[in-house]
């Protein structure tokens, strides 16, 4: 890998993951106001709004955005190929843009979770990141939490969810390995 090459992925995939954020904050209808929802706003503004005019949303979910994070995907695995072969495979970009935008909203869930586990240790809870880390998850977690049995104050939800996309994932890992090759893995 090329120091160009680590350059784009890096670029495409931290703002792909901006743009999923974008997304899920308004599925969760998390705090607009939240100086990191700012951030998040702002940094994805400039892209979402031009296609929201022509795309419109679907039962609450912003399919502008949900289009954005497939174009940059796309984009991603396209200006790769033209790097490393010189011709695009449309199919392969679709198949592998979309199973890639899949994976990294997972990420993303995943690192979320695992910040808000490690700001719970270490904050008193009024950080606007941590605010913003529990109006995200806590959709996911509160049914889990509902199922478990009383654990005598011990919250053991993160970590079943977490272990549930680390299962999702070695089975994606091994259902996608013999169909696209070792993509899925280097995704």
């Amino acid at each position: 890998m090329t120091a160009f090459d680590f350059l784009l992925k890096f670029l495409f995939d931290t703002y792909l993951m901006i743009v999923i954020l974008r997304v899920w904050l308004q599925i969760a209808r998390a705090d607009f106001y939240n100086p990191f929802s700012q951030f998040v706003v702002k940094a994805t503004d400039p892209l979402v709004l031009p296609l929201r005019r022509i795309i419109p949303g679907f039962f609450g979910i912003d399919m502008a955005g949900v289009v954005l994070a497939l174009i940059v995907a796309y984009a991603k695995f396209s200006i790769m190929m033209v790097i490393g072969s010189g011709e695009v495979d449309i199919i392969s970009v679709l198949i592998i843009g979309t199973l890639f935008t899949l994976k990294k909203a997972g990420v993303l869930l995943f690192w979320v979770l695992l910040i808000r586990a490690i700001m719970s240790w270490v904050s008193q809870g009024g950080h606007p990141i941590e605010q913003v880390m529990a109006q995200l998850s806590e959709p996911l977690l509160s049914p889990i939490r509902r199922r478990l049995p009383d654990m005598g104050g011990l919250d053991l939800s993160l970590m079943v969810l977490s272990f549930s996309l680390l299962f999702i994932n070695m089975l994606a890992n091994d259902l996608l390995t013999p169909l696209i090759g070792p993509v899925w893995a280097s995704l």
